[in-house]
């Protein structure tokens, strides 16, 4: 007679629960059609060496198996580094790594928020095209090292100045972290999601790009538009208004 307990339960949701967060890693890295296929061989196997018990096919899918796991590291490695980092910024995980790290984080208040916001506006109405990382729990440093560091108080001004048509960092982005104007004209990762419209162009991509790699916020203002969007977790929120972009950045930031 089988068994079934509290133990199984628990493992069923487990798996179901680590087949999800790795459906979305791949979904957020455009990998999906990657991650059905490995679930098809999966199926394939079970039922060629568990089920129906051929030898010869299933002696050949058990070696493919046994190493496939070092395949998958080797294939998957900056999906894994996100998938791991993600787990650790978790709010549920937060306790744990305020532990191990100087707790360096404050309330975000609506004085910080507020010169993002007029700067974002202003540039929006004038067309000026602009990329705001708003770093989180997971570090920036190398993206922060890319470019020139400020280290700079949030001032409306100094936001204006940097991505001004003429400036030097204008191309890049700009990264914001601990309160603080950390750098300007950086470099961010371009994302290869082709379910990016093509009206968005390379600045959206990047800001996708980082907001895939990392938990990041990341504000984007078209050049050719003037709209003000987000990516965040490797979505978009097109189109904010001046109230949208504040509720937004007050909810997402801490």
């Amino acid at each position: 007679m089988i068994s079934f307990g509290i133990k199984d339960v628990l493992d069923i949701f487990a798996v179901a629960l680590l087949l999800y967060y790795t459906y979305r890693v791949m979904k957020e890295s455009s990998s999906a059609n990657i991650f059905y296929g490995i679930l098809v061989f999966i199926v394939v196997w079970v039922f060629v060496s568990q089920l129906f018990e051929m030898r010869l096919l299933g002696s050949i899918l058990d070696k493919l198996v046994s190493m496939g796991a070092i395949a998958l590291v080797i294939l998957f490695q900056e999906e894994l580094r996100h998938f791991l980092s993600t787990i650790g910024s978790r709010k549920g995980t937060g306790v744990l790594v305020r532990l191990f790290r100087r707790n360096t984080s404050s309330e975000t208040k609506r004085e910080d928020i507020m010169p993002i916001v007029m700067a974002c506006m202003s540039m929006s109405k004038q067309k000026v095209g602009a990329l705001i990382v708003i770093e989180k729990n997971v570090g920036l440093t190398d993206i922060i090292n890319s470019g020139d560091i400020i280290n700079a108080n949030i001032n409306q001004r100094l936001i204006e100045n940097i991505f001004f048509k003429n400036s030097p960092l204008h191309d890049g982005a700009m990264i914001i972290s601990h309160m603080r104007i950390k750098a300007a004209g950086c470099i961010l990762p371009i994302s290869h999601n082709t379910d990016i419209p093509k009206s968005l162009g390379l600045r959206h991509r990047a800001a996708l790009g980082i907001s895939q790699k990392s938990d990041c916020l990341a504000i984007i203002i078209s050049e050719e538009t003037g709209g003000i969007s987000i990516a965040r977790n490797g979505e978009f929120h097109l189109r904010l208004t001046a109230e949208e972009l504040e509720s937004r950045l007050a909810q997402d930031w801490n």
